[in-house]
């Protein structure tokens, strides 16, 4: 079975982020139902904690990551990566 290890690297207060948090839950709720969808993780990182990940994404939260790489940042939209992630499979 594949694995997705996703991180929504974002900050407290931030609307997009809160908007972001909503859609990525959302389609692991939706996928978590599928046989053919990869087993998902999700890991919420603030860039308040971190100085690098805020030098390299403040003016791009919320940003989303696949196993790493960025998926996405600003408005993460949920046809687009539930295809990213039913790809992995």
């Amino acid at each position: 079975m594949a694995t997705a290890s996703l991180t929504l690297i974002g900050k407290p207060g931030c609307h997009l982020c809160d908007d972001a948090r909503t859609v990525v839950t959302g389609v692991i709720d939706d996928l978590s139902t599928r046989t053919d969808a990869p087993s998902i993780t999700l890991d919420e990182v603030s860039i308040l904690d971190d100085p690098a990940l805020s030098a390299k994404y403040v003016e791009e939260i919320p940003v989303l990551l696949i196993n790493g790489r960025v998926h996405n940042y600003w408005r993460i939209d949920p046809v687009r990566l539930t295809t990213a992630l039913l790809e992995l499979t």
